[in-house]
């Protein structure tokens, strides 16, 4: 049995329980979780704005130690320290073998709706975005395990497997930004707040930060922002006056909502490019004119996983996490138990804090 974060249904809270934990089957590995994010992907699952088959553990920014390996597992090893991927390619896909796109892999969830383990009463139990990380161990699939590089701490390690990866990608593969080009970041949580770190590593020139709490200003700035902005209708304005008239060069939004896209947008340059990261419901719409499609000539493009490819990836992060140019610390403002999850949504809704660090004992 292990401790372990139970959603029994769909918009009820997490119950905090003893589960039953299988030995890994073939092709799978069991971790013994040093540490996971409270990310706002796991407040939409379990609320019903990402599908989720119930009773699940949440979870999927996670990193830990290797417990045992099923039969067949190459690669990793009892005592290797491993960072969790949520999305693990299948490498046979269209997008993942003819695209070489594997943030876009159509079977990248599909553990999430078999399951994995046995709650208390001995029901089913399902892995949320198959990594499960909302507990003290957890068993996934070999795909899901990434060996973390020398010279980073094994409990901050575990943004790396989604937060800092997002953030980095978001800035570096989807809007491209340039040396001296100006970024404006809505939403200062924690992809907010690596997005910013991101942008400095990239060599942006002007960076702005936008979120509705004032109480997030320091975190931005510590994170690299040059302005911070509390979000209102002139927010746009505001944004163009500190560019020199024209508006940012790239905006990148990070909360999900329409009109918070839409204010990403029109935040933007003649010419300039919006990445929505944010994950919205599908309640959310966005609306523009044909007029302005073509007056403006903006881009708007999705982000998914910040389109990285973690094996490549991680590895660049960790390089810059050694080299003190990425702060991982530095996106963390609570450090909880499990019992503190429900708290640490709450907290997100609100739009208080970075990143909450689910911390586990020895």
């Amino acid at each position: 049995m292990v401790r372990a974060a139970v959603l029994s249904a769909v918009g009820t809270p997490l119950d905090v329980t003893d589960i039953d934990l299988p030995e890994p089957g073939p092709g799978q590995v069991r971790v013994r979780l040093a540490a996971a994010g409270v990310c706002h992907s796991d407040l939409s699952l379990s609320n019903g704005t990402l599908r989720q088959p119930v009773p699940a553990v949440l979870g999927h920014e996670g990193a830990g130690t290797v417990v045992s390996v099923g039969e067949g597992v190459e690669g990793p090893a009892p005592g290797d320290q491993v960072v969790l991927n949520w999305a693990p390619s299948c490498g046979e896909c269209h997008f993942c073998a003819s695209l070489a796109e594997p943030w876009l892999c159509v079977n990248a969830n599909a553990g999430t709706t078999v399951p994995y383990a046995r709650t208390k009463a001995g029901g089913d139990l399902y892995p949320g975005l198959s990594t499960a990380v909302f507990a003290e161990e957890t068993v996934v699939s070999s795909r899901s395990v990434l060996p973390l590089p020398a010279g980073v701490p094994l409990t901050e390690a575990a943004l790396l497997g989604c937060a800092a990866l997002t953030g980095y990608g978001a800035v570096h593969h989807s809007a491209r930004v340039r040396s001296g080009e100006s970024v404006v970041v809505f939403g200062a949580g924690g992809v907010g707040l690596a997005v910013l770190q991101s942008a400095r590593l990239a060599g942006a020139g002007t960076v702005i930060a936008v979120d509705v709490s004032p109480h997030k200003e320091e975190l931005a700035r510590a994170a690299g922002a040059d302005e911070y902005l509390i979000a209102s209708d002139t927010t746009a304005k505001e944004i163009r006056k500190l560019t020199g008239g024209l508006g940012a060069d790239v905006a990148i939004e990070c909360v999900g909502r329409g009109e918070t896209i839409r204010a990403a947008w029109n935040s933007t340059r003649r010419g300039g490019r919006t990445t929505v990261v944010g994950v919205g419901g599908k309640e959310e719409q966005v609306q523009f004119t044909a007029l302005e499609i073509f007056h403006f000539a903006r881009t708007l493009t999705g982000c998914v996983y910040g389109n990285c490819d973690p094996a490549r990836d991680l590895p660049v992060l960790a390089e810059h996490v050694r080299e003190g140019r990425l702060d991982l610390g530095q996106l963390v403002t609570e450090r909880i138990g499990l019992e503190g999850i429900p708290a640490a949504f709450d907290a997100m809704l609100a739009g208080r804090g970075g990143r909450a660090l689910v911390v586990f004992g020895d």
